[in-house]
């Protein structure tokens, strides 16, 4: 698929912080990726600079096969073809959500009806008259969001859009505005530090990792074949234990595992997802361990288990059903299965 934004060698530096250090990336039409990183991460200034709001050092984007960022070269930000939704959504207070979202719009003969499609699209047909301050929170972002449709942008960027909002809206608000934009065909890039978020609704992940990019794949990719361990622990639960391989086996405290491809030979690290662990109230079912926590989420529970034999951890995460209990103190036997990346001990 043809790239709507290309992103290649880009470098961006505060005084004497580099931020970004070659950056390259390449975001297909119509595909949702996010720019997931921690705070400091380089993230956000990623995005301001494909939004044009900051000049990189060195590098070039280009947006929908036009080159609007590189050495010598600037398209300011209203000419880059850029739908942007910001984490406040930024709505102007004076104007009523009809003037918000057609603000912009050169053309008056097509206004009305074109913010009355968008409406509709976001789910607030009806609501043209009202203002900002009658809204709550996730209807403002719809609106924000209605309002960076509006001039049918090659690329929409989001901005840590639901950071704002309270746990529980912000799980309906993300959903229905992904809803929205696949809906209309976007190309969208959106940036957060929440790998919940950027693991449930985008196709492509991107994982930014002192000022680089460190990974980039699908949320399954990157849950099950992480490059490093760090990247392991970033998104997801990680149990990272010890092991020795022999061939295509890793043999550990828990069990043998099926190694990863660029396994090393001999001592080694893997990596063991916490719903890969079976546990049993019989100790002597598997590795022994004590059971330290145990939190009820409902459907499934996590326990935080103590390993009894020497196994490289001090502590392990096992995901259990919701109907399951092992309370805290039990003794429980731990076995793992399945397939893992293998790491040498050094990574």
């Amino acid at each position: 698929m043809t790239p709507v934004l290309r992103v290649s060698g880009l470098a961006v530096a505060f005084g004497a912080v580099q931020v970004l250090v070659d950056v390259a990336l390449e975001v297909p039409e119509g595909s949702f990726t996010a720019v997931l990183g921690s705070s400091g991460s380089g993230k956000t200034t990623l995005l301001r600079c494909i939004a044009g709001f900051e000049r990189p050092r060195v590098g070039t984007i280009e947006v929908a096969g036009r080159v609007v960022d590189r050495p010598g070269v600037h398209v300011v930000p209203e000419r880059r073809r850029l739908g942007y939704v910001p984490q406040e959504g930024a709505l102007f207070p004076h104007l009523t959500v009809a003037g918000n979202v057609g603000f912009g719009l050169r053309s008056r003969s097509g206004r009305r009806t074109r913010v009355a499609d968008l409406l509709e699209l976001v789910g607030l047909a009806g609501y043209d008259r009202r203002f900002p301050h009658e809204l709550s929170g996730g209807q403002q972002q719809r609106v924000a969001l209605a309002r960076a449709l509006a001039r049918e942008p090659a690329l929409v960027l989001l901005d840590e859009p639901f950071s704002s909002l309270d746990a529980a809206l912000r799980l309906s608000v993300r959903s229905d505005i992904a809803g929205v934009l696949r809906e209309s065909g976007s190309t969208v890039v959106l940036v957060t530090h929440d790998q919940q978020e950027a693991m449930s609704l985008a196709d492509h992940v991107a994982v930014l990792r002192g000022g680089h990019i460190a990974q980039v794949g699908t949320p399954r990719d990157l849950y099950l074949r992480p490059v490093d361990p760090e990247m392991a622990a970033f998104v997801g639960e990680a149990n990272l234990v010890s092991a020795t391989v022999r061939g295509t086996e890793a043999t550990t405290a828990l069990g043998t595992m099926t190694a990863g491809p660029g396994r090393p030979e001999g001592r080694a690290v893997v990596l063991i997802r916490p719903e890969q662990i079976s546990v049993d109230l019989d100790p002597r079912t598997g590795m022994p361990g004590e059971v330290v926590e145990q939190s009820y989420l409902g459907h499934d529970s996590m326990l935080t288990v103590r390993p009894l034999t020497d196994c490289g951890s001090d502590r392990l995460r096992v995901r259990v059903t919701g109907s399951a209990d092992f309370p805290v103190g039990s003794r429980v036997g731990l076995s793992a299965s399945g397939w893992a990346p293998v790491w040498s001990p050094t990574d």
